[in-house]
């Protein structure tokens, strides 16, 4: 087997200190089946309404191949709190807890009841856990389009308490709000789903949706909110005799993560997973067509911006800034990017102008695996296509993503984490490449 390197020698030592390094405390021991490495997947609050449920995690194997379910997303407050609501654009409760689940749809085959206090994704979710004790559900908080008011909540070391408090409040101990006088919801209503928090704010000191609140601030705030954030989960681990996991979702371009001090931010964190995708995509969409996530830089790429860019110089960019390759998880896209009207070039419509984009330029690898065209695997650079005379679509195949958590494994990183989980196919596919490639041959 050939080792899946490409790093500078700094890497190398930087693997060997980090393995060296005093371990953070861990989850106890699964009894069941151990699995090697992390694998995250993120599970979309909307993905219910396109009719994706965490039975089809169950049932297409996603579940059992996973360790940790980030279940996106939880917003943040204008006063600096975690909250549940029903309203467009702001919160979704009927999904979180308050949706009847019939018998067909529900994981263990029986249906909601309408007194039961505890309904929607989040009742399935520790269900989902009940049938794969190694499993573990983590509420990601923000995201794109929910983080306008983190900074906000992490200004100071008041609204700092109070913002973590409320989190822990609303998610661990599961004290929902019983909207409107519903009957889901109550003291400890949600107890038992959440296993610990994944905070993904995007992103501190900007350069994320507009109208988001920005300080200058931000990034030393990041890493006091963490430092909160572990304070007190560990004071209800305690408690609770069992360790909650904190992570956060961190940025690849290299001007973003100069705005986080990372490396004191890893030491409050179980660990961190790279958002190493979007490299190009489509808001470019007159091209030239590039790669949504290629492994190692190719010197020939022609964009104009992040000209050169790839996984491995993403987290050779971490190592450099300190944090140990224990402390890193791989990110990997479920999805690819399309353009239209592409000229063949010299490399199957690679690196080429284009007309605009294909199909709204976005399609999860459900979809794109079954459109025509060839699929072009490019092992020196560690990335796929596929390409059929006039459309272009980069996106991780099977083969690539198995590749990728080989990658992971042999740079002794944590493990690999995937946005998002319903754009596998039913067959779990993605999730089952991710799993050999985390397994020694």
């Amino acid at each position: 087997m050939r080792i899946p390197r490409r790093t500078s020698a700094v890497l190398a030592a930087t693997v060997l200190a980090s393995l060296a390094a005093a371990p953070i405390a861990q989850a106890e021991p699964q009894e069941h089946h151990r699995l090697p490495g992390q694998r995250v997947g993120y599970f979309t609050q909307w993905g219910i309404y396109s009719g994706f449920s965490a039975k089809k995690v169950q049932t297409s194997g996603q579940a059992s191949r996973l360790t940790v379910l980030n279940y996106a997303f939880g917003n943040v407050s204008a006063d600096g709190t975690c909250f549940e609501a029903n309203a467009a654009g702001v919160g979704d409760a009927w999904a979180d807890f308050q949706r009847p689940v019939s018998a067909e749809e529900s994981v263990d085959g029986v249906a909601d009841t309408a007194a039961q206090p505890l309904k929607g994704n989040f009742n399935q979710l520790r269900k989902l856990k009940a049938a794969n004790p190694q499993l573990k559900a983590v509420i990601s908080l923000g995201g794109w389009s929910w983080s306008k008011y983190f900074s906000d909540a992490a200004a100071n070391d008041a609204s700092r308490k109070k913002f973590v408090s409320s989190c822990i409040e609303l998610y661990l101990k599961g004290d929902l709000p019983q909207l409107g006088g519903a009957v889901e919801g109550g003291a400890g209503a949600g107890a038992g789903v959440f296993d610990g928090v994944d905070i993904d704010w995007e992103y501190p000191g900007g350069g994320g949706d507009a109208g988001n609140v920005v300080r200058p601030e931000d990034g030393r705030n990041y890493t006091l909110l963490m430092q909160e954030f572990r304070r007190q989960l560990d004071a209800l681990g305690r408690q609770q005799h069992k360790h909650l996991l904190l992570t956060d979702a961190v940025p690849s371009g290299e001007g973003k993560q100069q705005q986080l001090e990372v490396r004191k931010v890893a030491r409050s964190v179980d660990w961190m997973n790279l958002m190493t995708y979007d490299f190009h995509g489509s808001w470019e969409a007159q091209g030239p067509t590039d790669h949504n996530a290629n492994l190692y830089s190719d010197p020939a790429d022609a964009a104009p911006d992040n000209k050169g860019y790839s996984v491995d110089r993403v987290v050779q960019d971490y190592l450099d800034r300190g944090v140990p390759a224990s402390r890193l998880v791989l990110g990997v896209p479920f999805y690819g990017y399309g353009w239209t009207g592409v000229p063949a070039g010299a490399k199957s419509g690679l690196y080429q102008p284009a007309t605009g984009l294909a199909q709204g330029g976005n399609l999860p690898y459900n979809q794109i695996k079954d459109l025509p065209g060839t699929v072009v695997y490019d092992r020196e650079h560690g990335a796929s296509w596929k390409y059929d005379g006039s459309n272009f679509w980069s996106f991780d195949t099977p083969q690539l993503l198995a590749r990728k958590a080989e990658y992971a494994r042999c740079n002794g990183l944590a493990g690999v984490m995937a946005w998002a989980l319903d754009n596998d196919d039913a067959q779990g596919s993605l999730v089952k490449a991710l799993d050999k490639g985390l397994r020694e041959d």
